[in-house]
């Protein structure tokens, strides 16, 4: 490994991170809550911290692989670390566990929250709670890249440790280019949102923080009842269409820009995502009719949960751990799943899910006729067997961590489906579970060794299991 790379690097993502603060403390200026010294002292630290690390000049600036994944992964440690600093400093959240936890929610694009009550906590806070997920859901590095200049290495290696869902590729040559197109309209997607908030009749700072919660697909509310405290229909209807809208891969968005609707129209992976979403929200909308009493409320209720699981967004307008179980086992399932590769979204992505059932289907049919050769295409393309091998080997992963990381955390002792759902909403990033972390409840029970572990589950569930077991791999660390 390259030490010298990987500390400068990470000494300009610190600065990175003291800028991004400034928003924030400009917030707390304005509302006067009284954070705005701990964002001043937090920014001094951070920036202070990062220009020592910066003049760590490196001979060599070739990146390979491993510097790449080494780097994304020690960033986001760095960034849930240190963004937690403004919550410690200010004494909103006393345990530096906790912070860490809530900041590392944040940046994961995560949502799950140790706060009993979100509603106590200062605006400038509050918004820095959001600005984490719009800033973690496209990547922190990616919008490295668009700042700094070529490092005289493969960058596309920080695009591939940091962007969810197999096989990133590159809208146009460059990676710089690409991640400015990302960028874009990431940013225009989301200020169209805070527009139709604003004229659904919610105020300016929450329109804001939601809207930057919804295209981050994170699901940190101002409110400790979360979207059903402003009891609209009209805006359950337009956050669900935005957690719809952001859990598509944006590569779909460029095409759309470019007028290459035949891409567009091709696209398996969108077709499949509308698919589980339009039938999920049907069969919930039968199974709850009656809870509600009416078509109408049953559907954009359904409709709300279910897009807002699959986005891995995990905002709420009802409390889903009273339904019926079949609705609950749906919304499990939707967990696991997530929604499309290449967009701000948690979960296995609906790109594996379509692979992986075609490989059974490939099986079956070997069965029958063992000596046939029969390939796995995807929008036309085939797909190699290496990728249809990594898949089997990411799901397989992702079993394991969830079942290892759920007897660490049975320790606590809480039941099983508290634990179950906290380890799977964790590592799918989406925020609230079942039980005791449903969405009226919160984390604030768990020990500071169940957090942390939770804490790494969200890590690994957001950089997508690998960029952080090599961090495990001894070889990994050996000078290059």
């Amino acid at each position: 490994m390259n030490y010298r790379l990987v500390l400068n690097i990470l000494g300009k993502v610190m600065l990175l991170e003291a800028a991004l603060m400034i928003p924030s403390l400009i917030v707390s200026i304005i509302y006067g809550d009284g954070d705005s010294l701990a964002f001043l002292i937090t920014i001094l630290i951070v920036s202070l911290l990062g220009i020592a690390v910066t003049f760590i000049k490196p001979p060599k600036t070739k990146m390979f692989a491993r510097d790449g994944f080494m780097i994304v992964t020690l960033a986001w440690i760095i960034l849930a670390v240190f963004g937690g600093l403004p919550f410690y400093i200010s004494g909103a959240i006393p345990s530096f566990i906790d912070c860490i936890f809530e900041t590392m929610s944040g940046f994961t694009t995560t949502g799950s929250s140790i706060l009993a009550d979100v509603e106590a906590l200062p605006r400038g806070l509050l918004f820095w709670r959001s600005f984490t997920h719009w800033f973690g859901g496209m990547g922190v590095l990616v919008f490295f890249l668009t700042l700094i200049p070529s490092m005289g290495g493969r960058t596309q290696h920080l695009l591939r440790a940091e962007s969810p869902g197999p096989s990133p590729g590159k809208l146009v040559p460059k990676i710089k280019e690409t991640s400015m197109i990302l960028y874009g309209i990431y940013f225009v997607l989301t200020v169209v949102c805070t527009i139709c908030l604003l004229f659904a009749g919610m105020p300016l700072f929450d329109s804001v923080v939601h809207a930057l919660g919804t295209a981050g697909t994170g699901g940190f509310s101002i409110k400790n009842s979360s979207i059903s405290y402003y009891n609209s229909p009209l805006i359950d209807i337009i956050i669900s269409v935005f957690m719809v809208i952001f859990g598509v891969n944006f590569t779909v968005y460029f095409y759309i820009l470019k007028r290459n609707l035949m891409e567009v129209k091709k696209n398996s992976e969108v077709k499949l995502f509308l698919l589980v979403i339009g039938l999920s929200t049907l069969l919930i909308t039968v199974n709850i009719t009656r809870i509600y009493g009416s078509v109408w409320e049953a559907f954009y209720q359904a409709f709300f949960q279910v897009t807002s699981l699959i986005s891995t967004t995990g905002y709420a307008t009802a409390d889903y751990n009273l339904w019926p179980s079949f609705s609950k086992m749906i919304l499990i399932g939707l967990m696991f799943v997530g929604s499309c590769a290449g967009s701000t979204s948690g979960g296995l992505k609906q790109i594996r899910l379509f692979v992986m059932l075609k490989s059974v289907k490939r099986t079956i049919k070997k069965m029958v006729h063992p000596r046939s050769v029969i390939p796995i295409r995807a929008d036309g393309k085939l797909i190699d067997e290496e990728q249809v091998s990594g898949i089997a080997i990411f799901c397989g992963a992702y079993f394991l961590i969830m079942i290892v990381a759920t007897v660490l955390i049975s320790l606590d002792n809480h039941d099983f489906e508290t634990n179950f759902s906290a380890v799977l909403t964790a590592i799918s990033n989406v925020g609230p579970g079942f039980g005791k972390v449903g969405p009226t409840g919160n984390f604030g029970f768990y020990s500071d060794f169940s957090k942390l572990i939770l804490s790494l589950c969200m890590l690994v569930g957001r950089l997508e299991i690998f960029p952080v077991l090599m961090m495990f791999q001894l070889n990994a660390w050996k000078k290059a």
